[in-house]
């Protein structure tokens, strides 16, 4: 048994994580600006993040508790047949069991990580939808608020989708590192730009950070920055990032209200994400074959830009 299963739980070393991923634009769709050069090295830097996160999540997460199921079987194996130890047998099995629904459920959150949201039905639905899901899987009070634009409604899927996935990155970035007990979304609009604002209370984050989310810097990369400042940039936009450090000494304990303001009326700590996007670049009207996205994108950004 252990001979039989060892080559299937050794299979998630060696999967294909490129099926997850789009393929990289094409040499030159960008043209010759060299900002729109930048932007393409760094969309697909960001795919490759994409697929090492993957790797580890698969590699740590649905490896290990396959690795632990097949040891538990080997086990029941061999307490049945060497040793006719029945109950050894059925706590082995217990065992398995438990390690084999621990890898159904990483199985799980890897396949709602993967999963594209719904965006035809409209980036409003869907926000809201997914901020409500996001409270509910982390205990943190969430919100969400919505100008009422119908230039929402007639957001192509890609520019829906790009919105998206800054707000799910944002409130990741919240859930994982912000040690808040709230947080805030919402979506303005004013004549040239969509602009979505995430905002919680948490202890800030770091000025290494959140300074310009360069690619070439590793705590950047750690709370997803570039692919965030990406895919603003795709759409003519521009990440801006404001942040309270929380006083964490043992004289300043924080105890979590929000909003609060000291007696001086100094701001409470926490983060602001704002991100950008242009009108300009993100409808349009124009019907291309889906080969044509990267380059038609690229011809909306530049004229967005002129125009801006």
């Amino acid at each position: 048994m252990n001979q039989r299963l060892a080559p299937a739980v050794a299979q998630h070393d060696t999967l294909d994580l490129s099926r997850f991923v789009a393929p990289a634009p094409e040499a030159g769709a960008s043209g010759g600006d060299p900002r729109l050069r930048e932007l393409a090295a760094e969309l697909a830097q960001t795919r490759e993040s994409i697929k090492r996160h993957l790797a580890r999540e698969i590699h740590d997460g649905l490896g290990a508790e396959l690795t632990a199921a097949r040891f538990a079987l080997a086990n029941v194996e061999h307490a049945l047949t060497a040793a006719q130890d029945v109950a050894a047998a059925a706590a082995a099995l217990a065992l398995a069991r438990r390690s084999i629904e621990a890898a159904c459920e990483a199985g799980r959150r890897l396949v709602h990580d993967l999963h594209a949201p719904g965006v035809e039905g409209g980036i409003v639905a869907a926000l809201a939808q997914w901020t409500h899901e996001f409270a509910e899987r982390t205990g943190l009070a969430t919100s969400f608020v919505c100008a009422a634009d119908v230039r929402l409604t007639q957001l192509p899927p890609d520019a829906a989708l790009a919105v998206m996935r800054v707000a799910q990155e944002a409130l990741n970035n919240v859930a994982k590192h912000a040690k808040a007990s709230r947080a805030d979304v919402r979506i303005q609009t004013d004549a040239k730009r969509l602009t979505l604002i995430v905002e919680d209370d948490g202890r800030g984050m770091p000025p290494r950070a959140r300074r310009a989310g360069a690619p070439s810097s590793a705590t950047a990369r750690g709370f997803g920055l570039p692919g965030m400042r990406a895919r603003c940039e795709a759409f003519g936009g521009v990440l801006r990032i404001a942040s309270r450090l929380r006083d964490e000494s043992p004289a300043a304990p924080w105890h979590g209200a929000w909003p609060a303001t000291d007696p001086a009326g100094a701001a409470q700590p926490g983060t602001t994400v704002r991100a950008h996007f242009l009108w300009a670049a993100m409808v349009h009207d124009v019907v291309h074959d889906a080969n044509d996205d990267a380059g038609h994108r690229s011809n909306r950004v530049a004229r967005a830009r002129q125009r801006r």
